[in-house]
């Protein structure tokens, strides 16, 4: 009696179901949620420089002031936003 050779099909469905069953022991996130994760981080960029960027041209409109609160505004919202990025992508 020969053994009889080994399955393709048979092998990769033991292989993925041994990767499945690691994946779930470990905290792996899905695709989705990590694109979901990257959208968020992007509006939390987005957000604090726009109003930066709002607050600045309404300040130098107001003080006659060429672009200076603009550009220095937009630099602090980006930060603020860098910052809050940052905190976000390291909590547990």
């Amino acid at each position: 009696m020969m053994a009889e050779p080994p399955d393709p099909l048979l092998d990769g469905l033991k292989s993925h179901r041994a990767q499945r069953s690691r994946a779930e022991g470990e905290d792996v996130r899905s695709f989705f949620r990590s694109l979901g994760m990257i959208g968020g981080l992007g509006w939390m960029i987005v957000l604090p420089t726009l109003a930066g960027l709002a607050l600045g041209r309404w300040l130098d409109h107001r003080l006659d002031s060429g672009i200076t609160a603009t550009g220095a505004l937009l630099a602090v919202g980006l930060g603020v936003g860098c910052r809050l990025a940052w905190k976000r992508m390291h909590q547990p």
